[in-house]
């Protein structure tokens, strides 16, 4: 296992990172084939128009039903899960989510956890923690497997590596796992990483997994994959560990279905994926396999701020499809490393600042075309391109400006110099006298007009005022029919 340091792509250096990505020739390549290939695969998945805006409109209605009675289920899935024999921990922060996680870990005296796909545990930043610590956390999912031997972060939520070639990760085999010949042939790869992770199971002290659906009316945790991993982190080690946000919960079994054709056909286009569990508690008497303890990590970590502003509560409606990401025209073209976030693209814009604060994320929502894409294919219709309208909002709204639901890092991209040009259009629009003065002197003065006019010249050629003004204009004319007539 690499020992390098995973590479942190801070979300404030955010332009910058964007610059890098588009200088990079190769993973341009790398996406626009991968998110081509999936944007075909979802629209084949969904032949029928009319049968898609049906299961749309009933995801959302399920989503925002279960939401306006998110606190309700919640300590209703408490008391199922504790009634199943299974051990629910609450986290606010994502350290205390962490340390909670450790505690767990330190009490059986373990040393090795095996993981299975979990965005949650990348957006604590565990693995870090635990190594700190003296814990090997292993990535289990392919995807992630192959980023942790390269020092990086998942580049897209679903997809972990897509940014990855063949040529790349068989340099990556080579090199980090000992006695491993270089191949290109992706079938043999597939097979070495799973060699390499096979002991890891049987050796585990502690599996650790994401949850795609927590059903309150049974106490249901329910994990959605395609390798089986998830099923070996699950059930091999004696002890399984369960991390997930709070908006993950739905009232009742059958409100899993929809959602679970809605998320696996938007993601890769798939009616189906090869496994779908569903775990209830630990072994019981008698039982041959299984963990002998369950435990469940709900973490709020900014949460509960979006789910207090009626408007903003629509972003928990995600199931982590990963669809916005792959029609994201920015998306598409800078990958995911970029935006320096645990979830990036369209999702990650309007998440992440109640994840991490809008001091944090402040050139994000501003990272869209705001072209509607993200929108239109989100599986449960969240308005995403109106979420991004408003975090710009907030983002400028004043510091100290009291408002009903205040967001953290509020006023962060306000400027003062930006506030006092507003203040002189005001100014000089409310007055005819200084209105008239000022399109004089712009148009007599035209020549000087700045080369650099902030971010409208990052992609259009300078303004530069007329000669004439309107009204100027419309003067001559009338002036010249007079002389005419």
């Amino acid at each position: 296992m690499s020992e390098s340091k995973i590479t942190v792509y801070p979300s404030r250096a955010f332009k910058d990172n964007a610059r890098l990505a588009l200088s990079d020739g190769k993973l341009r390549q790398s996406l626009r084939g991968a998110m081509d290939f999936l944007m075909a695969k979802r629209l084949a998945s969904f032949p029928d128009p009319a049968e898609l805006a049906a299961l749309r409109t009933l995801g959302e209605g399920i989503r925002q039903r279960c939401l306006s009675r998110l606190p309700e289920l919640l300590e209703q899935l408490e008391e199922k899960l504790t009634a199943n024999g299974v051990q629910v921990h609450w986290a606010e922060t994502a350290e205390e989510a962490n340390r909670i996680i450790h505690g767990i870990v330190a009490g059986r005296q373990g040393k090795l956890m095996v993981k299975g796909k979990s965005m949650v545990s990348e957006e604590i930043e565990l693995n870090h923690y635990l190594a700190e610590r003296g814990v090997e956390a292993v990535e289990s999912d392919m995807g992630e497997y192959i980023v942790q031997l390269a020092g990086e972060k998942p580049t897209h939520i679903i997809m972990p590596a897509i940014h990855k070639t063949k040529q790349d990760i068989a340099r990556l085999f080579h090199e980090q796992l000992p006695d491993t010949p270089y191949t290109e042939d992706v079938d043999a790869l597939i097979q070495i990483g799973r060699r390499a992770l096979r002991q890891k199971y049987l050796d585990a002290d502690v599996g650790l997994s994401g949850v795609n659906f927590a059903v309150a009316e049974t106490g249901t945790l329910c994990l959605v994959e395609n390798e089986g991993n998830g099923r070996m982190c699950t059930t091999v080690p004696d002890v399984h560990i369960a991390v997930t946000g709070i908006e993950k919960v739905v009232e009742k079994l059958e409100d899993v279905a929809p959602l679970y054709s809605l998320l696996t056909r938007s993601a890769i286009g798939q009616p189906i994926t090869t496994y779908f569990n569903m775990i209830s508690g630990p072994r019981k008497p008698g039982e041959k396999d299984g963990p002998r303890e369950v435990h469940l990590v709900l973490l709020d970590n900014g949460r509960s701020q979006a789910y207090a502003d009626e408007q903003l509560r629509k972003t928990l409606q995600c199931i982590r499809c990963g669809a916005c990401m792959n029609h994201c025209p920015v998306y598409t073209r800078i990958g995911g490393h970029a935006y320096g976030t645990t979830y990036p693209g369209p999702i990650g814009e309007i998440i992440s600042p109640h994840l991490m604060g809008l001091e944090n994320t402040s050139d994000l929502p501003t990272a869209s075309s705001l072209c509607g894409a993200c929108g239109e294919v989100c599986p449960v219709r969240i308005p995403i391109p109106e979420m991004l309208m408003r975090l710009r909002e907030e983002s400028q709204r004043p510091a100290g400006e009291r408002v009903a639901h205040p967001l953290r890092g509020q006023g962060a991209a306000a400027s003062g110099a930006e506030r006092l040009a507003w203040a002189g259009w005001r100014l000089v629009n409310a007055s005819p006298n200084l209105y008239r003065m000022f399109g004089w002197a712009a148009t007599r003065l035209r020549r000087h007009a700045p080369k650099n006019q902030l971010g409208w010249t990052q992609n259009h050629l300078p303004l530069t005022p007329a000669s004439r003004t309107l009204h100027e204009l419309v003067r001559e004319r009338e002036a010249s029919k007079g002389t005419s007539a």
